[in-house]
């Protein structure tokens, strides 16, 4: 094993001021230990310590503090995610953050899917949350910074709750999820997105695979190619993708699989990585496969696509859909979702063994430590098991009495593991952190081209963006930050929607001014002979309004030719793949598309994250039949409030799993109804949504029609509007959409 870790060691990047288990791979990206002495039996009923939350992935160790990632409560509105640091040798809680899911679809059963990374350089702790809220934490428990990839960039969500774990590279930390964003990034897709590690600004994003069938937990694995740092992961598209790790740029896919590849990948030398999936094959009706393909060793000048003529060998039939392979003596070891653990020679792809441990697996993955595997299944189980001779000798076996869905961790002599009732530690008090040599830094070279940070911003009207330009050098490392001469709005030449901010640069700061209009575009930066460009949108505070009278309906539905159309407003999130403007009833008036079923339900913001106290309205109505309609209603801060035609309900949810409730509403198809939302938080907490509907023709009714009291109020968040039209048949109309502070 140690040759080919080093291998891998001695492409990672970044320099260590702290040490320890950084992330869910452990020190050298490949779920491995060096320690020597570990435990040889996991006494549930003697740990070393145990902690009492439920947790779905691995914990991470740093100088002596424990961050896990885990949730609390049963189903209802009590159920929150938390990021958790303890003291990784007693088990005393440090601190604890909470976060109350909204608007997704993860179910109960599913949260805390994922882990938190710490950075080398700082100390610092960062997070993915199951409906995509992105924090970053110092060492001690401070709040740096909160991002919601949902609300701002357009995040989906699955039932799955499948999250995984952010990558820290350099200044950067990156992320991985499915959005729809605006413009280019419209178009539903697997992407990467690294932020500034201290400010959470974005600095670049990537699409590096095609439409995404699933989502992909997959999280970055580091190395070098060329000299450039690039990073290796699977995607939702079902490929494994190499990326530029400093500007984004996608470098090559390789098409592994019809789903989604959610294992990560195992680099065995400088030009060969095996990865699995449990999907569909490409070129088979059978599912699952391991695999190994040898990599390009030069930068490619354009991205490429790799095609089966590098693949070195295949597995049939070793299928892990979640489960990721671990590496030891020149055998690759997974187990797989029949509940075997398999090991597989690295050099041929030959199974040498097959040991059943359980009836199935999903998501846990072997350790590999001191010559032994720890193994934990999906039924609790946990196996100690020595892979050395011709046949696995299991040196130990117990259950931690709940279901176990991630990988241990190694710190200091001590295993750590996550199960769905507690979080368990085993091993010596005493024990030392055996860490990886650092690898040398690198000085950055000449300035070659330029980045704009922010890549991307968000503003509202009268508010304003400050840029800070860096000077990158051939590798795209940052050497230092300059000075623009000039900034000026840029159209792309390819645009298909010619638009330009509401907004001036005064400096480096750009300026909307009280009356900005929504509007969104880029704007360029030159420095010498080098430039870049960043993009943005204005979107709605509050005092907004939107009848869509003034939008042309200039083109054709593709589906329909005899329907004229045109687009939402194109700062609307996600929304010009979803939704048409067309006449209705004598008036413009926005419509759900019934082109797609993949958008049968759909959620596009138009607002700003941060704002609250308000009330959204709007006249709102479904096409149908008394037996056939559809869903149609609003998000305000983060509670989406819709009347439900097949149902006849109004109702008020938040996460399904956590806040559902509903009274009954007479919903008569192809009729206008006006909608009146509006949610208070208090300050302690606590918090009411309050709703009305009536039919439009009617004068607005005194009472709210519902009322819902909630004991952990959203404090703020986007508004939205919401459609679900079931096997895409009925349509959904919004029209005369008013945002106004609550009075």
């Amino acid at each position: 094993m140690r040759p080919l870790l080093l291998t891998i060691l001695l492409t990672a990047p970044s320099i260590a001021e702290v040490t320890g288990w950084l992330d869910w791979r452990g020190p050298i990206q490949a779920g491995a230990s060096l320690e020597k002495g570990l435990p040889e039996k996991l006494d549930p009923a003697n740990p070393l310590w145990s902690y009492p939350i439920q947790g779905a992935g691995t914990p991470v160790i740093a100088d002596g503090l424990l961050y896990a990632f885990g949730f609390y409560g049963e189903k209802g509105e009590e159920t929150q995610e938390a990021l958790l640091c303890l003291d990784a040798i007693t088990g005393e809680k440090k601190w604890e953050a909470r976060f109350s899911d909204y608007i997704s679809d993860v179910v109960y059963n599913r949260y805390g899917v994922g882990a938190p990374t710490i950075d080398p350089a700082t100390g610092n702790v960062y997070l993915q949350t199951s409906n995509g809220r992105c924090v970053g934490f110092t060492r001690d428990g401070k709040k740096l910074w909160e991002i919601s990839l949902m609300e701002d960039y357009g995040r989906l969500t699955f039932p799955n709750g499948r999250t995984g774990a952010p990558a820290v590279h350099g200044d950067l930390v990156i992320f991985h999820c499915v959005t729809a964003n605006w413009g280019l990034t419209g178009p539903g897709a697997d992407r990467f997105y690294a932020f500034d590690k201290l400010t959470g600004e974005l600095v670049w994003d990537s699409t590096p695979g095609i439409k995404p069938v699933d989502s992909s937990f997959a999280m970055p694995v580091f190395a070098k190619l060329g000299g450039h740092d690039v990073f290796y992961s699977g995607t939702g598209c079902g490929n494994v993708v190499c990326v530029d790790a400093n500007t984004g740029t996608p470098l090559w896919r390789f098409q592994l699989s019809q789903g989604g590849v959610n294992s990560q990948i195992l680099l065995t030398g400088a030009d060969q990585l095996i990865a699995i999936h449990g999907a569909e094959n490409t070129d088979a009706s059978t599912t699952g496969r391991l695999v190994c393909i040898k990599i390009p060793t030069t930068y490619p000048k354009e991205p490429l696509v790799l095609g089966k003529d590098v693949e070195l060998w295949r597995s049939e039939g070793t299928t892990a859909f979640s489960s990721s392979p671990v590496l030891m003596d020149g055998k690759v070891f997974v187990t797989v979702a029949t509940g075997s653990l398999e090991c597989v020679d690295a050099n041929t792809g030959k199974t040498l063994w097959s040991e059943k441990l359980g009836h199935d697996q999903i998501h846990a993955t072997p350790t590999v430590g001191d010559g032994k595997l720890y193994v934990p299944m999906l039924d609790g189980s946990v196996h100690i098991i020595d892979p050395s001779g011709e046949k696995p000798k299991k040196l130990s076996s117990s259950n931690l009495g709940a279901n176990c869905l991630g990988a241990p961790a190694i710190w200091a002599g001590k295993i750590y593991i996550f199960s769905k009732g507690k979080l368990f530690c085993w091993g010596s008090k005493d024990g030392k952190f055996v860490g990886a040599p650092k690898p040398a830094a690198e000085a950055p070279g000449e300035i070659t081209q330029i980045k704009i940070v922010p890549a991307e911003f968000v503003m509202k009207a009268g508010e304003s963006t400050t840029f800070r330009v860096f000077g990158l050098d051939a590798f795209g490392r940052r050497v230092k930050e300059v000075t623009p001469e000039t900034w000026e709005a840029f159209i792309p030449p390819t645009a298909k929607v010619k638009s330009t901010v509401d907004a001036t640069f005064e400096g480096k700061t750009l300026k909307a001014g009280p009356d900005a209009k929504l509007s969104a575009g880029a704007f360029k930066a030159t420095f010498g002979k080098l430039s870049a460009t960043t993009r943005g949108r204005i979107v709605a505070g509050t005092n907004y309004s939107e009848n869509f009278d003034a939008i042309e309906l200039s083109l054709k539905n593709e589906f329909d030719p005899t329907e004229a159309v045109n687009f939402p407003p194109l700062p609307w999130l996600g929304a010009r793949l979803k939704w048409y403007v067309i006449e209705k009833d004598g008036s413009h008036v926005l419509a759900n598309r019934l082109d797609n079923i993949l958008f049968q339900r759909t959620t596009n913001f138009f607002g700003s994250t941060d704002l609250h106290d308000y009330v959204l309205e709007g006249d709102v109505m479904t096409d149908g039949t008394r037996r056939i309609m559809s869903t149609v209603g609003f998000v305000n801060q983060r509670y989406l409030i819709a009347l439900v035609g097949n149902a006849q309900i109004l109702e008020v949810s938040s996460n399904y799993e956590r806040v559902q409730q509903s009274v009954k509403f007479p919903i008569k198809p192809n009729t206008w109804y006006h909608l009146k939302t509006r949610v208070k938080a208090n300050p302690d907490g606590t918090g009411t949504v309050f709703a009305k509907a009536w039919p439009r023709a009617d004068k607005e009714p005194a009472d709210w029609t519902i009322e819902v009291p909630l004991t952990k109020a959203h404090p703020h968040g986007a508004p939205a509007v919401f459609a679900f039209s079931p096997q895409v048949q009925k349509r959904v109309f919004i029209d005369n959409i008013k945002l106004s502070p609550a009075k």
